[in-house]
């Protein structure tokens, strides 16, 4: 997908045995770029598949740079309706 410019880049991360994440896989691109990649026919029957022999299989949405401004401002806005205590 990277080659084909579906998506920007990847990375595979493997983690010190903790009971419970064993390593996991960073996607990198656009939002249209990732949307397009989880509407995908390959990548849905790839994770059908993976979830019949892997536990606790998760795709989570992460955001960086400009991204992670816009969530701050989410952020803000359900912390500001919520009563603060003194």
């Amino acid at each position: 997908m990277q080659q084909d410019g579906r998506i920007e880049s990847f990375d595979v991360a493997l983690l010190e045995p903790n009971g419970e994440l064993n390593g996991y896989v960073t996607v990198r691109g656009s939002a249209e770029q990732i949307d397009a990649l989880r509407g995908d026919d390959e990548f849905r029957r790839s994770t059908a598949d993976s979830a019949l022999i892997v536990d606790g299989l998760r795709h989570i949405a992460g955001f960086t740079n400009e991204g992670v401004a816009r969530q701050l401002e989410v952020w803000q806005e359900a912390i500001a309706k919520v009563p603060q205590r003194v």
